[in-house]
């Protein structure tokens, strides 16, 4: 079984993910904690459920949802999987923050690359990668068929959709990915999104209004 804790991070109100098994194998997807505080919270809990991090995942890297990666890095020395195209987003980072009115260094660690087809394991647990441009590049969702459960990143929120209106967004490349990948999953599917409240695929097919 696998278990999916999130937490609200960074101005951008960015939700961070653990998803981690009984065994204690865990993935840190899109780590945007930035104050002392925050990084404290999210670091406390993986110590006290004594979780072994086996790779920092990334849905996308726009610079909310990487405040916190060469952290991450830094303290478990584990490989960041990251799309291939989204890699130019990455290393924009830096001048992407500074517009935002904050320093934040280039990364540096080891990077591997995914994409569609990819299967990623805790344990007897599989993830599986899906493309899904639009938001971003690059952008992928990570989902795995026991639990019913999709980490979206940015591509789908409760009733709404990622922005297109950033740096090499799409909106139509976005509403195909999601149509395409993400709405074909089965319904009662949970959605973990980049930001705000889980939703499931059935109410986004039936009330997001940009789907229809």
């Amino acid at each position: 079984m696998l278990h999916v804790k999130s937490f609200a991070f960074n101005p951008f109100s960015e939700n961070t993910y653990i998803i981690y098994n009984d065994e204690k194998e865990a993935f840190l997807i899109d780590p945007g904690n930035m104050p002392e505080a925050e990084t404290q919270t999210l670091h406390s809990f993986i110590k006290t459920n004594e979780l072994k991090v086996k790779n920092i995942l990334l849905t996308h890297a726009h610079i909310d949802h990487i405040i916190g990666l060469q952290w991450a890095y830094d303290t478990f020395e584990v490989p960041v999987l990251i799309h291939f195209d989204e890699m130019e987003i990455l290393d924009r980072a830096s001048f992407t923050a500074k517009n935002y009115g904050f320093f934040f260094p280039a990364f540096k660690g080891e990077l591997q690359h995914i994409k569609e087809g990819d299967k990623l394991h805790l344990g007897s647990e599989t993830i599986e990668i899906y493309d899904v441009p639009g938001h971003s590049p690059g952008s992928v969702a990570f989902y795995n068929q026991n639990n019913g459960f999709v980490i979206s990143g940015d591509a789908l929120f409760m009733m709404s959709i990622g922005r297109t209106d950033l740096y090499k967004g799409d909106y139509d490349q976005l509403i195909s990915s999601i149509k395409s990948k993400l709405l074909t999953l089965p319904e009662n599917t949970k959605v973990y999104c980049g930001h705000g409240e889980p939703t499931n695929i059935g109410f986004e097919k039936e009330h997001n209004p940009f789907l229809k």
